[in-house]
């Protein structure tokens, strides 16, 4: 069983269905519409609540920022990548966010949240050497993770490679090497590979790269946080297929 707290992410488990909750706990003289608003998805989903002091969320949460509401739930459900496939893929507009080594959950979070709203097909993240969808990662992405069908894979490569023979064509985040983002065909369905916060994609990873992007940039600093970086290259390849 895993947590899921804050009141975003509890809001959105209840509309979803996903993951099904089986308890709600809610701090001692918590007040105020959204609590209203949990109660009463509760109530319709049939999902007890219970209040306890706000001590005890802090204690099960690490302290974190609960907003004085969490959650008890099934473990998170990933997909195979085969399923990221179902449906409609002869399209030309259809992305896959694929993230090579993401360690921080916030970053995490932030990406599955902006990828859902730019309407990415899924996200496919690796087994070893990067964060799994935790309950941090859950309130960042203010209840996305549990509309954008998350891949776990043990071999990112050879994921990619599934994605080739499949139709694929893999664009990888570089600021060094990469192309003008604004200067690049994406006239095709697109796997978008982002590296690593310190390192950047792996170089195994790069070589499966049909094409590199960069953003150009103007001020002092020349590199931007991977979700940062991930919004704006989706936003653009989003602009490209509306236009």
């Amino acid at each position: 069983m895993d947590y899921i707290y804050g009141v975003n992410p509890v809001i959105e488990a209840l509309r979803s269905r996903k993951g099904r909750l089986t308890k709600i706990v809610i701090a001692d003289g918590r007040k105020g519409e959204p609590l209203r608003n949990v109660v009463f998805l509760a109530k319709q989903e049939g999902v007890p609540v219970e209040f306890a002091d706000r001590e005890y969320l802090d204690r099960i949460s690490g302290r974190k920022s609960h907003q004085g509401i969490m959650a008890l739930c099934e473990s998170f459900s990933y997909v195979d990548v085969e399923d990221l496939l179902s449906g409609d893929t002869e399209s030309k507009d259809n992305l896959i966010l694929i993230l090579d080594g993401i360690s921080d959950p916030q970053n995490l979070g932030s990406l599955i949240r902006t990828a859902h709203c730019c309407g990415v097909r899924g996200v496919i993240i690796p087994e070893n050497r990067a964060v799994s969808v935790t309950a941090a990662v859950m309130k960042t992405s203010a209840g996305a993770a549990r509309h954008t069908p998350v891949a776990k894979v043990v071999n990112l490569v050879r994921s990619i490679e599934y994605l080739k023979e499949k139709g694929f064509w893999i664009y990888g985040a570089d600021a060094a090497e990469g192309q003008d983002i604004r200067h690049v065909n994406y006239d095709r369905r697109i796997g978008l590979v982002m590296g690593s916060e310190g390192k950047g994609m792996r170089p195994s990873i790069k070589k499966q790269c049909d094409f590199l992007l960069s953003i150009p940039m103007t001020g002092e600093i020349d590199s931007l946080n991977v979700s940062v970086a991930a919004g704006i290259i989706m936003y653009e390849i989003g602009r490209h297929w509306l236009s």
